[in-house]
């Protein structure tokens, strides 16, 4: 099953999304779930269920998407995570290299992510986002996969001129994260270390890798984050980018107005969305 969260008409909704539409879960279940982070929290996915089969009753076409957890309480994104990522890098640490992100530097599928006008060097980074379902800490790996909700696509863009020594101030940019089209709910993923994951840039292939390829899996990267902090529903990991990214190709090859950046993820989705630049006395206010 995969579920979404959208705008439709100035109204807030989430539902089951299908290949014929939307099946609305906010006008069915939303006096006890107003949302999808709700859903998960009330541990309602089974519930939810119950609708798969139901007629639609919105075209994607007519929606707009919304990040697939708007406001989650957490994000924590993990760096250095593929092995060409390390080499590109010279990275050394065994340590998993983790950072946060902010809710309100997220936007949907098909909305535009926002180049900052401060920026020359805007960089794409495809990613497999896991989304908590199940509350938990001190978790053992060995029963970590049974927190995981789902998954989803995010396309971590960087803004390289702005990490310096850390990463924090380069990735919380307003609508520099893309986080979508839906969250493929765990049962239909057997192995998140199975599955293709690309990025493209203007029709270029730009990142092509597997999953399998991450160093610290997600069972071990739940295990690893719970021992300091407790993993609540719909907190989101996103668990590294491959190899690829534009800041170590000769020459750079970074993201401007116009672009368009695609993540695809084999059986998770495909989120694609377009560049735009922000206002250059919004990003001096933001500084």
């Amino acid at each position: 099953m995969k579920l979404t969260s959208y705008s439709h008409h100035g109204h807030k909704s989430y539902g089951i999304f299908t290949e014929n539409g939307i099946i609305d879960l906010g006008e069915k279940m939303g006096h006890l779930c107003p949302d999808l982070k709700a859903l998960l929290q009330q541990d309602a996915i089974d519930i939810a269920r119950q609708y798969q089969d139901y007629p639609v009753d919105v075209m994607a076409s007519d929606i707009i998407f919304l990040p697939v957890i708007e406001v989650p309480e957490k994000i924590f994104c993990v760096g250095m995570n593929y092995a060409e990522k390390r080499r590109e890098f010279a990275e050394t640490c065994d340590a998993p290299t983790l950072f946060i992100r902010f809710p309100d530097s997220q936007t949907g599928h098909a909305t535009p992510v926002v180049k900052p006008a401060l920026s020359n060097e805007f960089d794409y980074e495809g990613e497999l986002a896991v989304i908590i379902g199940k509350p938990g800490i001190n978790i053992a790996a060995s029963d970590a996969m049974q927190h995981v909700a789902g998954y989803s696509c995010y396309m971590d863009g960087s803004v390289r001129d702005w990490q310096h020594a850390w990463f924090t101030a380069g990735k919380n940019w307003p609508h520099t994260g893309a986080f979508g089209p839906c969250m493929t709910t765990a049962d239909e993923i057997p192995d998140p270390h199975a599955l293709s994951i690309q990025t493209w840039l203007n029709g270029r292939l730009v990142q092509d890798d597997s999953t399998g390829s991450m160093i610290h899996k997600v069972a071990d990267l739940i295990s690893y984050i719970s021992t300091f902090t407790s993993l609540n529903a719909g907190d989101v990991i996103i668990t590294g980018s491959p190899g690829g990214v534009g800041k170590k190709r000769t020459p750079p090859l970074f993201m401007y107005e116009g672009d368009q950046v695609d993540v695809v993820i084999e059986n998770i989705g495909h989120l694609t969305n377009t560049i735009v630049e922000s206002d250059p006395q919004h990003d001096l206010q933001a500084s």
